[in-house]
Order: C-alpha cells, then structure tokens, then sequence
C-alpha cells in the first residue's frame, strides 16, 4: 500500500487556507516528496508526516512556488537527526540551484545527490526505493519543467509448484519472495525458483504547470492515480491558461480520459479561485472519477489484485 498525503493544492502564492504545491508520499517507511513550495514544512509538521525518513524529492520545475521550501526543508530535516542519503531530481538547472541553496544550509549531516534532467527510467540504490521505477517526460511551461511517473514495482506471485520441482528448502520459500538470492548450506537459490506469474504495480502520476501536450495521456496511461495541475476551473479562464501555460480542469480531464486511468486528483489552483469544488463539474463532465485537491487530503493505494 501507499499512503499519499496532499501536504499543499496552491500555485503561485501560498494563502492562509492553502500551502504550495507539494505531495508526499510514503512507501514502506521511505518518504518521498514531489515539490516543495514555501510552507512545505509547515504542511509536514501540521499532518504528521515526518522529516527524518524522506530519502527522495522530486521537482518539477525551479519556479519559487515549486523549490523555495526547501532552503527551510532540508535545515529541519537535518535538525530532525537524519543521516541517511537524499537524493534530489530535477529538470535542467537543478545542479545549480542546490549550489545556491547550499550556500545557505551549508552544513548538514547528510550527503546530497542530484540528478538533473533525467531522460531514461531510472531507479535508485536504495533499499525499498529501488522498487520505484521512475519515468519523466518534458512538459509545456514558461521555464524548464518535468512530469513524473511512478511505477511501484510488485514481486512475482509465488508458485509453490515452482519451489517444490526446484527443490528450494520451504524455509527460504518466504526469504526468496524478498530477496532475489539466499544462500543456504552449500548452495544458492535464487528468486525465480519460486515465483511465477508477474503482478501489476502500482503507477502514480504528477503533471503540473504546464499547457496539454499530445505526450501526456501515453506517459501517464493506466495511472492508478493521476496528480494534475487544475490551475484554472471556469471553462471562461482558458485564455488565460494559454497565455500563462497552465490548464483548465476540463483540459485535465481530458488528459485524464484520454490516459485511461482510474482516479484524477486536481491540484495547484489559482489564487483567484476561492472555492475549487465550485467548479468541479467541468471535470467530472468528461471524466467522473475526479478528487478536487485539498491542504491535508489523504489518499491510499493498493495493488488491485
């Protein structure tokens, strides 16, 4: 299962009834973080979700409503004793920006790795995040601006039949299902001695700040939860969207239907919208399976089968 918490659903500038854009997320104890607008920190505090443990931040852009919460983000998180490594992911300028950020949380007692406009799928040396096979695709914004999918890995089903006609010890039958080797006595025994029919995962994807592009519905296709920006919800605003190159809620509905995937959570509104859930028929008029965003929401998802 992963637990997802919508730490902050504004854009631009932070209200006194909505932070910025941030969505973390826990997977078996590891934290992870997608943007950390100004407030980010406050938003964790205030849920509960912890500091110590988040190995991962990904961010999706270097506009301040995305990454100035992390000058105060990674101070605390130091204060709050973590040791263990961070990596950080970004689009292309993102190396730079951590030096600057660096020259004023110059000390702490973690190391920091940065990756910068990744390309490929990609996976980290990590304990549990190396299960999370991560995709990225370039989107169309003012600056320089990366979507995410997540794809939570799932072990193969177990084959008892498997493990029986390899002769694998039924004491390592569980230890193999986790492990991908075990040695035991004089010999080693690897994991597809046991398992058998490959398991769906879980995919999550996070699109914000950003104009529809004909990309999007094949990188975020069979979502189990699509996280989009909903910058504008009057059908009116799309001029505004246009110019300022963000999207309409019925915009991220269609990338929504478009993708096939089960559940549109909209988030990152416009200061100027002061009840979103106003305008929630817009999307759900091409797409019913839609959450409006809001400061605290959580969400839970588990492998269908």
């Amino acid at each position: 299962m992963i637990d997802l918490t919508l730490l902050g659903c504004g854009g631009n500038v932070p209200m006194p009834n909505r932070f910025l854009s941030s969505l973390f997320i826990n997977y078996k104890g590891s934290k992870i973080l997608i943007d950390c607008g100004e407030g980010t920190q406050v938003a964790i505090k205030k849920n509960n979700c912890g500091f110590k443990n988040i190995d991962l931040i990904l961010i999706t852009h270097l506009h301040g409503d995305h990454i100035i919460g992390l000058i105060g983000l990674l101070q605390t998180m130091g204060n709050s004793g973590k040791t263990d490594d961070l990596t950080i992911v970004g689009p292309a300028g993102m190396i730079d920006a951590m030096n600057a950020i660096k020259v004023l949380v110059e000390y702490l007692p973690y190391k920091i790795f940065v990756i910068e406009n990744p390309k490929e799928k990609f996976s980290l040396e990590h304990d549990i995040l190396k299960d999370i096979e991560i995709s990225t695709i370039d989107l169309e914004h003012s600056t320089e601006c990366m979507g995410y999918s997540l794809y939570f890995k799932r072990k193969a089903r177990f084959d008892r039949e498997r493990a029986i006609s390899n002769k694998v010890p039924q004491i390592l039958w569980k230890k193999l299902q986790e492990n991908d080797t075990v040695i035991y006595g004089d010999n080693t025994y690897h994991s597809n001695m046991v398992l058998g029919e490959e398991r769906r995962g879980i995919k999550l994807s996070f699109v914000t700040d950003t104009r529809p592009t004909f990309e999007i519905p094949q990188f975020i296709y069979e979502s189990d939860l699509f996280v989009c920006e909903g910058m504008y919800g009057d059908d009116l605003d799309i001029s505004k969207a246009v110019k300022n190159k963000h999207m309409t809620f019925r915009e991220a509905a269609s990338l929504a239907n478009a993708g096939n995937v089960d559940k549109l959570l909209l988030t990152h509104f416009s200061p100027s919208i002061g009840e979103p859930k106003d305008f929630i028929q817009n999307a759900t008029n091409l797409f019913k399976e839609t959450i409006i965003g809001e400061d605290g929401l959580t969400l839970s998802l588990s492998y269908k089968d």
